[in-house]
């Protein structure tokens, strides 16, 4: 497990660059809202901290991790943000539920990429147990939504220097 050796909300501060003139779209998941939860607070302190305005980080829920594709595709055009983070939780239980909703976010989420010309982050948990999760959501492994959130700057600064 990668998040063993790196904490998720450790990073150089010095390499992120100004976000001062960013709109960020943020789209959680409702299942598994004492994570998302955490996740979102996460982003979107560390998206201020880092220089995006409070009124520039566009924030909607949708039911389930699933959703989150149709959400981020919707924000973006609603928006057109710098930037679109996907914030989600999918616990591993007893049934192949997992596996379809783990792999049909991830290819949604890849898609978008490719289509909008902004980076869409991926800031969904894809754990075996709540406690892995929870660790995740600002537990002992630091929170990934903080981790999106600079991935969300960092990337937006990578397609800015390209033009």
């Amino acid at each position: 497990m990668a998040t063993a050796y790196q904490n998720l909300s450790d990073y150089d501060v010095n390499s992120v660059p100004d976000a001062s003139g960013m709109t960020v779209a943020v789209v959680a998941a409702e299942w598994n809202r004492n994570i998302t939860e955490k996740l979102l607070e996460g982003a979107c302190n560390t998206l201020e901290k880092h220089g995006v305005k409070a009124e520039n980080i566009k924030v909607a829920r949708v039911p389930g991790t699933f959703e989150l594709t149709f959400g981020a595709q919707q924000m973006a055009e609603a928006y057109s943000p710098d930037a679109v983070i996907v914030l989600g939780c999918v616990v591993r239980g007893d049934t192949p539920h997992f596996d379809y909703v783990c792999q049909g976010v991830t290819q949604g989420i890849t898609h978008l990429n490719t289509l909008f010309g902004i980076p869409f982050i991926f800031g969904v948990l894809t754990t075996d147990t709540m406690q892995q999760a929870e660790d995740r959501a600002g537990g002992k492994y630091g929170n990934k939504g903080d981790e999106a959130a600079v991935t969300a700057i960092k990337m937006h600064d990578f397609a800015c220097r390209l033009k």
